[in-house]
């Protein structure tokens, strides 16, 4: 036999001893089993090992050429892909939008509430990386023959996380599959975790009944009876299973269906494990459970009902076996993408709006399951690259720097050191509190971040001209807080980072931002007796409609519904939040130096909505085809927009910017309480002079009112009064 595949093996004590017991029988079905790997290495042991060209080694030693020159077509075929700059803003963007899986600690106040001033975001999708390093690829059949693999069950050889398959029927193109197992590796924590598609060829083939720690059937096509009796005596060995609107069933269950339910949106009661319970609207197969009840004896546990008369079970748990096997069957689309589900705006909103839930529940479900859904640890910081997209201003900038930072190259400031080096070396030390610039930044390459996509569309004349770009950071507000002060008049600095790990939001509120949000602290300096100098709490204002505005300005784009909301965020209509601004200001002498926090969702639709969502949905209902945005290409033209709105609010003051602030704010007409939610009613009218809310309470005219703290939620219709 010629080998296929050399991997590095390290071998546990239990595993060792799991070998030495079945060494004995496995040597007399040496010839036999030679031949079945033989058989089943061209499938490697799921479809998926094999369309990665790196994971698989040939053998100096020789080995099939018929397998070898598959894998350089298809090396060759992705080499081949054309690839242009317009196809790379939507592609790389929309690749990164299956994002890390970063987490809240508390989704619902960050949702519910608006604690902060960035839409925080409990889940996002994985990013698309290849499934199997190959330090870790090789299942327990590739290690070994595929009877000593069935003898050892699940003894983990390999060191390799518990595999997690999905099938899905019929899918040659793999599209149902990537779509379910982006929303799965949203959910659980996939340093865990492998996914693959079980594939039908693979379904009869016994060696992934003991490597698999849970099968997802997510199909309506019939199930035929021999694949039945195959996911059935994986239940007998204690397998898990996750139906997804599947007809799979087994036991007392039975499924009805009710056409009257058939895609549409219902509300259903979930019972958590606690007892406690989640109502949400979300979208039915049009199928409900039925148990076939004989005697007293019931095996069927309902985990969820519709909210209707009936009560029709809608989610099941059920066992099977005496070796801990176990289902929970859903009639519910906890997998699919809302986006491709809804056919009306109201149907869009309403199930955006108890997106949250939906992944509440699937966790709660997967956790029941056996599976870990714990957050996933905390990324790693990166070091910080100096990036121009103007190398005079780039040169200018570093003799500068070589006059600000002392003989070691640091540049302390009360939040962190900043140390500048020409070359990251991995043994340099990164904290909080001790960062890394790297200066010579020659060949820098970012996956999420293109300098030339920015430089394109930065069209300024000062702002963000220097960047300091970091994968991971804690947050970018501390990255210019020793840097801002005496810098050269011809340019300002901006913060960009792909994910922070301590953002900051009003009132020290603290979450874990995501790929796919658009991350940036912005520095800016404001003359005191300048129009802006004299009303700097305008200056939230400006950004949010800067965001705003450098979406809606790209023709064809005008109709995105993305707007402002006072006094801080950016809004899908009035419906949710996707981003905001937090503004610190520091008075030098006559100048403001003021750092802007801005995030806003661009690529990362869960659990609420971002940029493309609302891009995505618009081409549906107008029958467009509008491409998705990226993060460089809008922080660059929000930073253009904004100098535009600064220069014109210093030329002609509030009324040079107001008029295009009211076109895309969500209070017009809106009525409020004040105080409390029992306070007295009054209509919002506008802004003042100094960017107050303006409201008009009946009998007592028009007043100023202005947030405190996070006590201005549109949400509750609460506003604080000036004066209180």
């Amino acid at each position: 036999m010629v080998p296929q595949k050399i991997v590095s093996v390290h071998l546990q004590e239990s595993a060792l001893k799991a070998l030495e017991q079945v060494a004995a029988s496995t040597e007399e079905k040496k010839n036999t089993d030679c031949a079945q790997i033989g058989e089943l290495i061209p499938a490697l042991p799921f479809e998926a090992i094999t369309k990665q060209g790196s994971v698989s080694i040939d053998s100096t030693g020789g080995g099939d050429q018929e397998l070898r020159e598959e894998r350089e077509k298809s090396r060759s075929e992705k080499r081949s892909e054309p690839h242009d700059e317009l196809d790379s803003l939507s592609e790389r963007e929309t690749s990164m939008g299956k994002h890390h899986h970063l987490h809240l600690s508390s989704c619902h106040e960050c949702f519910e509430l608006e604690n902060s001033t960035i839409e925080s975001v409990r889940f996002a999708s994985s990013e698309n990386i290849p499934d199997l390093p190959d330090d870790c690829s090789a299942s327990v059949d590739e290690v070994i023959d595929g009877g000593l693999a069935r003898e050892l069950k699940r003894v983990n050889l390999t060191g390799k996380p518990p595999n997690v398959l999905i099938y899905v029927g019929s899918d040659p193109m793999k599209i149902k599959f990537e779509k379910i197992k982006s929303v799965i590796k949203e959910c659980i924590d996939t340093n865990s975790y492998t996914i693959y598609q079980l594939v039908e060829e693979q379904v009869l083939k016994a060696p992934w009944l003991d490597n698999s720690l849970l099968l997802v059937i997510a199909t309506e096509e019939p199930i035929s009876e021999e694949n039945h009796k195959q996911f059935l005596t994986y239940l007998s060995k204690g397998g898990k299973i996750l139906g997804l609107s599947a007809l799979f069933t087994f036991g007392t269950i039975q499924i009805r269906s009710k056409s009257e339910l058939k895609k549409t949106i219902q509300e259903l009661v979930f019972y958590k494990a606690d007892n406690s319970e989640i109502k949400l609207n979300f979208l039915t197969s049009g199928n409900v459970f039925e148990e076939d009840v004989k005697g007293n004896f019931r095996t069927v546990k309902s985990l969820s009902h519709l909210n209707n008369t009936d009560e029709d079970m809608i989610i099941v748990q059920l066992p099977y076996g005496d070796c801990g096997g176990e289902a929970i069957l859903c009639q519910i689309y906890l997998e699919m993408d809302i986006s491709s589900t809804t056919q009306t705006q109201e149907d869009f909103n309403l199930l955006k709006m108890n997106n949250v839930k939906r992944y509440e529940v699937l966790k709660e479900i997967l956790t029941l399951l056996g599976l870990s859904c714990e957050l996933s640890e905390v990324p790693s910081l990166t070091p910080v690259y100096l990036l121009s997209p103007n190398e005079d201003i780039r040169i200018s900038f570093l003799k500068w720097l070589g006059k600000k930072k002392d003989a070691q190259g640091l540049i302390k400031s009360s939040k962190m050191t900043l140390k500048f080096v020409s070359s990251y070396k991995p043994e340099m030390e990164i904290t909080p509190s001790l960062i890394p610039v790297v200066t010579d930044v020659g060949g820098f390459s970012s996956e999420h971040f293109s300098l030339q996509m920015y430089q394109q569309n930065l069209l300024t004349k000062k702002l963000g001209k220097i960047v300091l770009l970091a994968e991971v950071t804690s947050t970018t507000m501390n990255l210019l807080d020793g840097l801002m002060f005496d810098l050269p008049q011809e340019m300002d600095l901006i913060a960009i980072a792909v994910q922070q790990t301590q953002g900051k939001g009003r009132g020290g509120n603290v979450w874990l931002s995501p790929v796919g949000c658009a991350l940036s602290t912005l520095h800016i300096s404001i003359p005191l007796c300048s129009q802006l100098g004299q009303r700097i709490p305008f200056i939230q204002h400006l950004v949010s409609l800067a965001v705003v505005e450098s979406v809606r300005s790209i023709p064809g784009y005008q109709d995105i519904d993305l707007r402002v909301k006072w006094p801080n965020d950016i809004y899908y209509s009035d419906h949710m939040k996707l981003g905001g601004v937090l503004v610190n200001s520091t008075l030098m002498g006559n100048t403001f130096h003021i750092l802007i926090g801005c995030g806003f969702n661009v690529n990362n639709s869960s659990p609420t909505i971002c940029i493309n969502d609302l891009i995505m949905e618009y081409n549906k209902k107008s029958m467009t085809k509008l491409r998705p945005l990226t993060t460089d290409y809008l922080i660059a033209r929000s930073v253009t927009v904004l100098e535009r709105l600064i220069d014109m609010f210093q030329e002609k003051g509030p009324n040079g910017v107001l008029p295009l602030y009211y076109k895309y704010w969500i209070h017009a007409g809106k009525q409020v309480h004040l105080w409390s939610e029992e306070g007295p009613v009054a209509w919002i009218v506008g802004i003042d002079d100094c960017g107050f809310l303006q409201v008009h309470e009946e009998g007592k005219g028009v007043e100023s009112v202005h947030p405190d703290g996070n006590s201005f939620d549109m949400l509750k219709n609460l506003i604080i009064s000036k004066q209180q």
